[in-house]
């Protein structure tokens, strides 16, 4: 242990004493705060409607009914003939106008005795042009839509739904923030993960292999596995809090990713023992990304030619995290959690969502874990190979 902790404590010294190493370690995080807080920003500028907007709406024999539920809404309907529904819809492409409706000249008296027509009828039809992309326009055919929705109900009410009922919608601003939280960061945090791994794994390995200050360590008499034991353990370290620091930024950015409404309160929405499992998941996972790319840093001579060798995991870790989005929940069956990295998204999304069970965390904990130590195992024999370590 003594052997190992000083492997750690060299490896703690190079990154804390170099600023750089630091800068690029943490700089994700304020990135993806500022990054986050800007794409909130502008999708609440191109999305939301202009609040002090008046609709512009057209409509060709639009029925006094019509026109006298519009101004109740505090919309008033321009009346305008067959002819100019053309040049309308023209303006309405330019954002000059918002919606152009179109009823039939005898709407009143269709509706009226439709009842009495044939069951293969068909019913009055109501034209309405606008733009989707276009805040304004699409929030004019929304109410509009929803006016002549409750003019339809108003006419044949065969039943009600929730009449006189308050907050049917039993969903809390927790429930909404837990959903959305569940489905976005197990990929985030295992990309995040995966990142911060590699720029550490590789300069702790392959920089020092290409530098010759491995070679150094190799002919000391340390035992090899106790030097591939703690490089592994310090970069699992280095890399949890590169991971830590990166997920609580994500945390917080993701309120202003959502346009800043406070319907996302994270640390309303969690208790300890969620974030002991967390934390749990997140440093077994660590120690078998580390396993895996100081594996691939072994086998290369080169920072630039492991920073490549590296990529296809980073596309395995990539779709294995965009699982975590995809299936409707966390899997239920112990087995998924066996399966390395997919058992930790799996795990990941339990978690933010509230339903995992304590079983499926310590299989996938514990399978990870093992599967860090066989990437122990295997990465003391490739130190052991003189073949490997020395090449030039």
């Amino acid at each position: 242990m003594k052997n190992i902790w000083t492997i750690m404590s060299k490896e703690f010294a190079r990154f804390f004493g170099d600023g750089r190493m630091i800068l690029v370690t943490f700089l994700p995080a304020v990135l993806i705060y500022v990054v986050y807080t800007f794409m909130g920003t502008m999708m609440a500028g191109v999305f939301a409607p202009d609040e002090d907007h008046a609709p512009l709406i057209y409509a060709v024999n639009p029925p006094q009914s019509i026109v006298q539920m519009a101004q109740g809404a505090g919309i008033s309907i321009r009346r305008i003939e067959a002819h100019d529904v053309e040049n309308i819809k023209e303006r309405i492409t330019h954002r000059e106008a918002d919606l152009c409706m179109i009823f039939p000249s005898d709407f009143d008296t269709l509706v009226a005795g439709y009842s009495e027509r044939p069951v293969t009828a068909l019913a009055p039809n109501v034209e309405i042009f606008f733009i989707s992309t276009e805040p304004n326009s699409s929030e004019a055919f929304f109410i509009m839509r929803t006016l002549l929705d409750a003019y339809r109900t108003s006419l044949v009410n065969l039943f009600d739904i929730n009449r006189d009922v308050e907050n049917a919608d039993l969903a809390t601003a927790q429930d909404f923030a837990a959903t959305i939280i569940s489905t976005m960061m197990p990929m985030l945090l295992m990309i995040f993960l995966y990142s911060g791994c590699m720029g550490l794994a590789l300069e702790s390995i392959t920089g020092e292999k290409e530098r010759g200050t491995l070679a150094t360590l190799l002919v000391s008499p340390l035992r090899r596995s106790q030097l591939a034991i703690g490089k592994i353990l310090s970069l699992a370290a280095l890399s949890f809090l590169s991971g830590l620091v990166t997920a609580v930024a994500t945390i917080l950015a993701l309120p202003n990713l959502m346009g800043g409404d406070g319907m996302l309160d994270a640390g309303g929405i969690y208790g300890v023992v969620d974030y002991v499992f967390l934390a749990l998941i997140i440093l077994t996972t660590l120690l078998l990304m580390v396993a895996m790319i100081s594996i691939v840093s072994a086998f290369s001579k080169t920072v630039k030619e492991a920073g490549q060798a590296a990529m296809p995991l980073m596309i395995i870790v990539m779709l294995v995290g965009v699982t975590g989005m995809i299936g409707g929940g966390a899997q239920t069956d112990p087995v998924y959690y066996l399966i390395p990295l997919y058992g930790s998204v799996q795990s990941m999304s339990g978690i933010f969502s509230h339903e995992y069970s304590t079983l499926n965390i310590t299989l996938a904990s514990l399978s990870s874990l093992v599967y860090a130590c066989i990437g122990g195992f295997i990465l003391t024999r490739m130190f052991n190979n003189e073949k490997i370590m020395f090449s030039k």
